[in-house]
């Protein structure tokens, strides 16, 4: 069996399992409940994406498939295996989501679920949920309106109550099911799995500080399709088991 320090050396925390009610539960108030996992410490940078692209061809700038990454792939990127200015420890953004869940795959982890990330994020430095912290969602929103925080390198954001850096502060991040939830009655019907399923009116709840910032979040990851891929948007990677050193 391997400790929960050895995890830690690898660049993952464990994260205990608790329950929390989402922005979208919150009419019902039914708790949701995460089971026990790994989260990497920080998100995926410039210089192991480009190590990944060394050994998966097929996921390189010129060679990826339409189907799995859009124009903007890797668009900051100067040729197939140079990230060009940007930082070796920046976060690598503009990765589809189909990227993402193979590098994830090639490192024996994968996709954190919305879930997970959610209660994750909700932890400031001392509390396991500190979402109705004025000053923390304040933290959270003052964020939202700054830019080109993906040029920042990893690990300069605040660590939170489980180890996890840059949640908040940094870049937006991929879901295993990141549109998978706000169905409207429409989409419900609509039998493509590459719906946009944002629905607007979720908004109408989103009455204060700790509504709105997730809000947000849960807006944009709506917003999104399996291929897109943008500036702002990368990835980290978590485990259900304890990770291999």
């Amino acid at each position: 069996m391997f400790s929960v320090m050895k995890a830690q050396e690898k660049g993952m925390v464990f994260i205990k399992e608790g329950s929390f009610v989402p922005l979208y539960g919150s009419i019902s108030k039914n708790p949701v409940e995460v089971k026990s996992f790994y989260m990497d410490v920080y998100p995926v940078t410039n210089s192991q994406f480009l190590a990944f692209v060394k050994k998966n061809p097929s996921y390189r700038k010129s060679k990826i498939k339409g189907i799995f990454g859009d124009k903007s792939y890797l668009s900051y990127w100067t040729a197939d295996l140079d990230f060009g200015n940007a930082k070796p420890n920046s976060p690598v953004t503009s990765v589809s989501w189909f990227a993402a869940k193979k590098y994830c795959e090639c490192e024996g982890k994968r996709l954190a679920t919305m879930d997970e990330w959610e209660y994750a994020a909700m932890a400031d430095t001392k509390k396991i949920d500190a979402r109705t912290k004025k000053e923390f969602n304040e933290y959270i929103l003052s964020w939202y309106e700054k830019s080109k925080t993906y040029e920042n390198e990893i690990g300069k954001t605040f660590k939170n109550y489980w180890g996890v850096y840059d949640m908040h502060g940094l870049v937006w991040e991929w879901t295993a099911d990141f549109n998978s939830i706000f169905l409207s009655g429409e989409s419900r019907k609509d039998k493509s799995n590459d719906k946009n399923l944002f629905c607007g009116g979720a908004s109408v709840n989103a009455t204060d500080l700790m509504d709105y910032a997730a809000f947000m979040r849960y807006a944009f990851r709506g917003s999104l399709k399996a291929q897109y891929s943008t500036r702002n948007l990368g990835f980290r990677c978590a485990s259900t088991a304890k990770p291999k050193i």
